[in-house]
């Protein structure tokens, strides 16, 4: 048995039922060409718990677990290239958002406030989130109080409750949500943009053989250039793919290191 999980951008459903379809596509391409490839996504496995796996077929993973702990484990297929705001080729940014009725015009002017991240191993919540403030932080402190949420979603919840003043988003699930999800990102803003960074890269396992890596990459890209499968992109605003190697990620273990020559190498 092998396994496939997609699970990194799995909201709102018409995103998850199109993750679904674009897998049946890409499976019964990749079974053609030889690949054992599951015919359906794992919906049960954890995100994280499926990139280690050594039948892992096909997955996604986060940049900065990738370089935090997932290089040499597994192998980087490809990088999605996504048509939304924020997104420049396979580099994204994440956007730092505050209630939609907050008056604060700059990040300074959050000096103090209560913070949302949804979690400590996120690229996009908290390793671009504290690149962004790390130069505002005085002895290693810039928020009154950091509170853990566990997703995107529920840290657009906390802004928009007024239970925390600021988080940080992934501009991929931002614009997802906006396009299909709008009433719960009513009540929030965009203040700023992060930098950006290579964006959550398509993986395999270590374990997969150099041939199939190359009819992996190949079968993506075909997929996604599909006519058939026009709408199912459109739906997850996937066009293309990049061929980033370990180094193009390395940007996103600089950033962890500045913001640590900052004195601010945890969110505080």
């Amino acid at each position: 048995m092998s396994l496939a999980s997609l699970a990194m951008y799995a909201s709102p459903s018409p995103v998850s039922e199109a993750t679904a379809l674009f897998w049946v596509a890409l499976g019964t391409r990749l079974r053609a060409a030889g690949v054992d490839a599951p015919r359906a996504l794992d919906g049960e496995i954890r995100y994280d718990e499926a990139w280690l796996r050594p039948d892992l077929v096909f997955g996604q993973t986060c940049g900065y677990p990738y370089v935090q702990r997932l290089r040499g484990k597994v192998q980087l297929v490809a990088t999605p290239v996504y048509n939304l705001p924020g997104c420049d080729g396979p580099l994204k940014c994440s956007f730092i958002i505050v209630k939609a009725s907050s008056p604060v015009q700059s990040i300074e002017e959050l000096r103090g406030a209560r913070a949302a991240i949804n979690e400590p191993g996120s690229n996009s919540g908290y390793n671009l989130f504290r690149a962004f403030v790390a130069p505002h932080a005085r002895d290693g402190r810039f928020f009154s109080s950091v509170q853990e949420t566990g997703g995107h979603l529920a840290s657009i919840d906390v802004v928009s409750k007024g239970e925390a003043d600021v988080a940080s988003i992934d501009c991929v699930t931002f614009g997802n949500t906006q396009r299909f999800d709008p009433q719960r990102v009513a009540g929030v803003r965009i203040l700023a943009e992060t930098a950006k960074g290579p964006g959550l890269p398509f993986i395999t396992s270590a374990a997969t053989p150099a041939r199939q890596l190359v009819i992996l990459r190949r079968a993506l890209a075909e997929t996604i250039a599909d006519p058939e499968l026009a709408g199912v992109c459109d739906t997850l605003s996937l066009r293309g793919i990049s061929l980033l190697g370990d180094a193009d990620y390395e940007v996103l273990a600089e950033l962890d290191r500045d913001a640590a020559r900052h004195g601010y190498p945890v969110i505080a």
